[in-house]
């Protein structure tokens, strides 16, 4: 008959390895997620560029020496544009700037406050969306989305009508969804 101890040390070592697994997992995927972010940055770069290229009545000439930069250098996306940023940098809100500027996080809590508003069902508090997103209302998911909406009243696009109580910024509201 196996001692207790003898069976203890075999779950162990059995979770031991799981976790083990899981790490080298979670490694692999870092690894994977740097180079698709190191991507995505390079895109909204592009579409940064284009969007100063193709902006009616600017200066080229302001952007010269820009354009003859080290070519080596990696190039930083300008502060005044729109789009989102690694990091999930929440841009200040402005007129005719559409919520794909946004991380997806962001952008889905805009969503559910959109759904709220078209619906006549007023303010959304934290634990709400948590559960609007499928997500147990535990207080780390709940604080999280908590610093997200006090980082999008804070950048203009929502309001706090109450502690806590989260809606669309009147003109975000108005545009629509954003895109």
């Amino acid at each position: 008959m196996p001692s207790v101890v003898g069976l203890l040390e075999q779950r162990e070592l059995t979770a031991r390895r799981r976790m083990d697994e899981l790490r080298e997992e979670a490694d692999r995927i870092q690894a994977e997620l740097a180079v698709v972010e190191q991507e995505w940055n390079e895109w909204v770069i592009a579409r940064s560029r284009v969007g100063e290229v193709l902006a009616p009545g600017d200066n080229d000439a302001g952007h010269a020496s820009e354009d003859l930069a080290d070519p080596g250098q990696q190039p930083t996306e300008p502060s005044s544009s729109g789009a989102a940023k690694p990091k999930s940098m929440v841009p200040m809100w402005r007129a005719g700037l559409a919520w794909s500027a946004l991380s997806v996080d962001y952008q889905r809590i805009l969503q559910a406050l959109a759904d709220r508003n078209r619906l006549g069902q007023g303010p959304l508090t934290c634990q709400e969306m948590a559960a609007c997103f499928g997500l147990d209302p535990v207080p780390g998911k709940v604080e999280a989305l908590r610093s997200k909406a006090k980082r999008l009243v804070a950048r203009g696009w929502l309001v706090e009508s109450a502690p806590g109580r989260f809606t669309l910024a009147k003109a975000v509201a108005g545009q629509g969804g954003g895109s």
